[in-house]
């Protein structure tokens, strides 16, 4: 591992600008309070009787990824639909989410289309733009991942998530073997270096960091396209988990020689080696000390929050 492959884990995350920006024209005038008035009608206010429903949206602004208004927008409003605090009961009206948020026409109507993408909202003709039942929703998508992980729905996302990598992350490590992918063993290999070299320094972002990569990197190197088009979901998974749900989430001596094991059994040719080790991975929990000692033979249930 190269002193610069450690520097790019270690680097410091950026700062994301504010919702409000510079140089943005045709905005919409900002209502003077709950219930301001405009040519005599009365504009709704957004604050929903919530005094604690801003500083919710606004504790995950930051996590705009750097997307500008737009990007925080859609944050912003994902948010507040995934936690119920915009339901069905009345449409979205474009004019007042931009004097809500203080931006222009075109940033709140391409927020609205993002959002319907993500099957979050439907527009139509006559009924206006509106909240779509959660079956409805692409619950698959990394933003609704977080949104839901950071909601009222936390401890459902969180479980879900746990089961979805116990069905997809055992079978990658055994297909990962015999595809003779020398590079992406040797990154494999790396992020294991770099997590045990976080351990030592008590630094729980770059472990998390090498983590997210290492499994990402696994669902790559099984050689199938399907798979590796969940590493996002995965990877999303390990940074919303924050709770006991697998090893993974808090630097441990076991889980980086679980992830070791894996290594060894991937390089080896050893698949239900590999299968076995991912499976004691995802079993053990935070307040254990050594994994669960399953056989290589036996389906470990998927773990589940109560």
């Amino acid at each position: 591992m190269t002193t610069l492959a450690h520097s790019m884990m270690t680097a410091a995350r950026t700062t994301d600008s504010s919702l409000a920006g510079s140089g943005e024209t045709t905005r919409y005038p900002r209502t003077e309070g709950a219930g301001a008035t405009r040519g005599g009608a009365s504009v709704p206010s957004w604050d929903g009787g919530e005094p604690d429903t801003a500083a919710r949206v606004g504790r995950r602004a930051a996590g705009s990824r750097g997307r500008g208004l737009h990007g925080q927008l859609v944050q912003q409003l994902g948010q507040m639909i995934v936690s119920g605090d915009l339901g069905a009961d009345r449409p979205l009206v474009p004019e007042e989410i931009g004097q809500r948020f203080e931006v222009s026409r075109t940033v709140v109507r391409e927020s609205l289309r993002v959002l319907e993408a993500k099957g979050l909202v439907s527009a139509r003709p006559n009924v206006g733009t509106r909240v779509r039942p959660v079956s409805d929703w692409n619950l698959l998508d990394p933003d609704i991942i977080e949104w839901r992980a950071f909601g009222p729905q936390r401890e459902d996302q969180r479980r879900e998530l746990c089961e979805l990598r116990w069905t997809i992350e055992p079978l990658a490590a055994r297909l990962a073997v015999g595809h003779g992918r020398d590079d992406l063993q040797q990154r494999l290999a790396d992020m294991v270096e770099i997590m045990g070299h976080a351990l030592a320094q008590g630094d729980q972002l770059t472990f998390s960091r090498a983590d997210a990569e290492f499994h990402a990197v696994l669902l790559q190197a099984a050689g199938n396209r399907m798979l590796e088009h969940l590493s996002g979901i995965v990877a999303s998974a390990l940074h919303v988990s924050g709770g006991p749900v697998t090893g993974c989430e808090r630097p441990t001596e076991s889980s980086v020689a679980l992830h070791q094991r894996i290594v060894e059994a991937v390089g080896t040719g050893d698949g239900p080696g590999a299968e076995a080790a991912m499976r004691k991975l995802l079993a053990v929990r935070p307040e254990q000390s050594q994994p669960a000692q399953q056989s290589a033979d036996h389906v470990v249930p998927a773990p589940r929050e109560h």
